[in-house]
């Protein structure tokens, strides 16, 4: 399983590099994951030519997505601005923009979804 974390607003750079330093200190993460820097091409609607940055973890274990959520919003608490986030994993998007106290029951929702359509047993 691949995910990709990609965030916009003030200071995204360096919030991609605080949320990966989390990830890192979470050893239920740091064990079965790998995290990675990636760059993505700009979008279509994104300026210049430049690439973006975007956090890559890829994990076998499905179930880690509920560690990441849990993990993401542990750290979206720590946080003054609160960063739009852009996760994706296949064709699923989920957007968290604010403080969306429900953002991790929405990730895992989303990409269980997404799962199951792909593997429906």
């Amino acid at each position: 399983m691949i995910l990709r974390i990609g965030m916009a607003g003030p200071s995204e750079i360096d919030e991609l590099r605080s949320f990966r330093t989390w990830l890192l200190e979470t050893p239920e993460i740091r064990q079965h994951c790998e995290i990675s820097w990636v760059a993505r091409p700009p979008t279509l609607n994104e300026m210049g030519g430049d690439t973006v940055d975007v956090l890559q973890l890829v994990t076998d274990n499905f179930w880690q997505v509920s560690t990441f959520a849990l993990a993401f919003t542990t750290w979206r608490r720590t946080r003054y601005r609160a960063s739009t986030i852009t996760i994706e994993h296949n064709d699923t998007i989920v957007t968290i923009e604010g403080n969306d106290e429900q953002a991790a029951q929405r990730i895992v929702s989303a990409l269980m979804t997404e799962q199951e359509h792909r593997d429906p047993s």
